[in-house]
């Protein structure tokens, strides 16, 4: 599914994958876009995905108000994708690590 994905669902797998991780699952609707409730909800109709509220009176003072639980095949395209953006990063990569440096601080030939 990850090579039919748009740029902006690309972003919101990965983004989706940081609150599973770092929240539990627990996702910040501040940080989300009217695209963005769309795509999840679409994902969530097919199974890809599932999503929804959390109970208003478990909101806690984080105000994290929306929860998401990953497929086995979210998990997948999840981490295709992190690889995928780290290798795009890495590919653009503008400073020089220590150890590529001689004894002189010049770069290794």
């Amino acid at each position: 599914m990850i090579s039919s994905m748009t740029k902006d669902e690309r972003s919101l797998l990965l983004f989706l994958e940081t609150c599973s991780v770092d929240y539990g699952g627990k996702i910040d609707a501040r940080h989300m876009n009217a695209e963005d409730f769309r795509i999840a909800e679409s994902w969530n109709k097919s199974g890809y995905i599932k999503f929804g509220r959390i109970c208003w009176r478990d909101i806690s003072e984080d105000k994290r108000s929306y929860w998401v639980e990953f497929s086995e095949e979210a998990w997948k395209d999840a981490h295709a994708e992190r690889r995928a953006r780290y290798d795009r990063i890495e590919g653009n990569r503008t400073w020089v690590r220590t150890e590529d440096l001689n004894k002189d601080g010049g770069p290794l030939e």
